[in-house]
């Protein structure tokens, strides 16, 4: 599957945005102007105006609906979350060529409130990866422990955990352990290993 620079730019917005959530992180990551502040320069998002108090709430409330396109029982259902996302904030696009990335689109109008230019740009990446036929591609963290979520861009889609340094590890090494005890349980048991 192609995707360009700026879908591929969108939708790790996407993930940093969905695992912001309190039921993701544990506690809320972004309450205030400040931390949103913070997420829109880690995130590099430009053609803002200053955030405010506003901005928090209707993030948020974004924040939620793109989930749900994660959960959707279906490509259907989920296309009609995106479709929703899209018309409510009236998704312009247009051409621009800035900061060295070359001619791409963007969905959104200047200067748009932050909530309405990540519903539009979001929205646009999610409906690129259902019309491409990758929903599969929309996961969850495999690790029982873990509520984050990714983007599986793989070759193969062969990915399972968030992060392999840190849940792709720690499963790693429980499953490596659970096969040592269970080799020793066996060995104990007088039974051979490997029968």
């Amino acid at each position: 599957m192609l995707i360009t620079h700026d879908t591929e730019c969108a939708l790790g917005i996407l993930v940093e945005l969905l695992n912001t959530a309190p039921e993701v992180a544990g506690e809320e990551q972004l309450p205030d102007v400040a931390a949103v502040d913070a997420f829109v320069v880690r995130c590099d998002i430009g053609e803002l105006d200053a955030v405010g108090p506003d901005d928090v709430t209707a993030v948020q409330r974004l924040r939620g609906q793109l989930r749900e396109v994660f959960t959707a029982p279906s490509t259907e259902a989920a296309a009609e979350l995106v479709n929703s996302l899209v018309a409510a904030v009236n998704a312009t696009p247009r051409l621009t060529n800035h900061d060295g990335h070359g001619w791409h689109m963007h969905y959104f109008a200047p200067h748009a409130a932050l909530a309405d230019h990540l519903a539009a740009e979001l929205g646009m990446a999610l409906g690129l990866i259902l019309m491409a036929g990758e929903r599969e591609r929309l996961r969850r963290c495999e690790a029982p422990d873990c509520a984050r979520v990714f983007v599986d861009l793989s070759r193969n889609r062969s990915r399972r955990y968030c992060d392999s340094r840190t849940c792709g590890n720690r499963m790693h090494v429980a499953a490596y352990r659970a096969r040592q005890r269970s080799a020793a349980d066996a060995e104990d048991q007088g039974v051979p290993v490997g029968a």
